[in-house]
């Protein structure tokens, strides 16, 4: 009978063979997701960063603002550590993430 930690060797490397599979092209921000190892709960607090920002974004619009340097701030002050602005940004607009927000945020790396 196979052990847990057999089981668990055995799925890291379907992880990494699948991570190959993608490639860089395909979904960048799941990649990145699993490369840097987070869980569902911090994917689930990035995408509420995400929405609060995003509503943010869209009043600091509607109010004629046109530097969003703060939005970024809070970004990058709220990204999990193991993530850097730059990487995520560009995956996310590749992947169709908040585009929006993130060609806002771009504007300040």
């Amino acid at each position: 009978m196979e052990s847990i930690e057999q089981k668990l060797e055995r799925l890291e490397f379907y992880q990494t063979l699948l991570l190959k599979m993608i490639g860089t092209g395909q979904y960048p921000f799941f990649r990145l997701i699993m490369e840097k190892q987070l869980s569902k709960q911090d994917i689930e607090q990035f995408y509420a960063l995400c929405d609060r920002l995003s509503n943010e974004l869209k009043e600091q619009k509607a109010d004629k603002f046109v530097f969003f340097y703060p939005l970024f701030q809070k970004f990058k002050d709220s990204l999990h550590e193991k993530l850097q602005p730059a990487e995520v940004i560009a995956a996310c607009l590749q992947q169709g993430l908040y585009p929006e927000l993130m060609k806002a945020l771009k504007r300040n790396l």
